[in-house]
């Protein structure tokens, strides 16, 4: 099937997707290129529906992908290039698309590993730091990554593309401050808050052992509850004029930290 009109029902819907409450009512978000649905089929991800414009493709496998989702159940629908660009986040689209169905996770379905290493991210607000974080997260083969008092939509297209497919792979959950903090104390995990504010330097941690690292807001940092809560407090030493880091710089600083003392050995089960 061609669809060549920009105002298709079809290519609404897609377009309709970029508001969360859309995407909350359908429990489906928005993949968007090549490596998005790759990696997304990889994981095992559903893709309940295709759309794909051979005009804009980039590379020579393309077409290998269209005939995988469909093998696995995705229907399949070439557009032109118009509506292709319609549904497209990107400046310049790959001629892939796709709907996932997506699911959110509670800590019930975290590993809990004694010497796990964990990232937990309070009411971040931009899903660029967020899909930052996950690929950081997987980099250096993490544990999982924790939302605590999410602020943005981890299933937002943005966090998805920022994240170049990371989310798929990362064990991801979603839940309060107060049962995280429980979460760790009822596993033997330390939680350590990154504060500018703190006199201990984070190389002098032993990070070695169960390690959930802790980071917050983009403007504001950490809340009170984490900075009294956790059980150590750290810095990242500021040498020049600025007092912080991007949020997601600072956790990618702790999480290669984490990874250099543990000998570059992946936290995963």
């Amino acid at each position: 099937m061609l669809i060549t009109s920009v105002k298709n029902p079809k290519i609404k819907r897609v377009c309709a997707l970029r508001e969360r409450r859309e995407r909350d009512r359908e429990g489906v978000t928005v993949l968007e290129g090549y490596r998005e649905l790759s990696r997304s089929m990889d994981a095992g991800i559903q893709l309940t529906e295709c759309y794909h414009c051979p005009e804009l493709y980039l590379g020579e496998h393309e077409g290998e992908l269209i005939a995988r989702a469909a093998a696995q159940g995705a229907e399949i629908y070439e557009t032109t290039a118009d509506a292709l660009v319609k549904m497209a986040y990107r400046d310049r689209p790959e001629g892939l698309i796709a709907l996932a169905r997506m699911r959110h996770k509670g800590l019930d379905e975290m590993p809990a590993l004694s010497n796990g290493l964990y990232l937990v991210a309070e009411t971040i607000e931009k899903p660029g730091n967020l899909g930052s974080m996950l690929r950081s997260a997987d980099a250096v083969g993490a544990t999982g990554v924790i939302i605590c008092n999410r602020r943005t939509d981890v299933f937002n297209p943005n966090v998805i593309r920022a994240s170049t497919g990371a989310i798929f792979s990362v064990p991801l959950a979603e839940t309060s401050s107060e049962e995280a903090v429980e979460w760790f104390r009822s596993h033997n995990i330390r939680t350590v808050a990154a504060s500018p504010h703190s006199t201990d330097v984070y190389t002098d941690l032993d990070m070695t052992q169960g390690i959930a690292l802790v980071v917050g807001a983009e403007q504001y940092g950490l809340t009170d509850y984490w900075m009294k809560g956790a059980d150590i407090n750290v810095q990242i030493p500021m040498l020049g004029r600025m007092d912080s880091l991007n949020v997601a710089t600072a956790a990618t600083i702790l999480l290669y930290e984490a990874a250099r003392q543990r000998k570059w050995k992946p936290s995963r089960a």
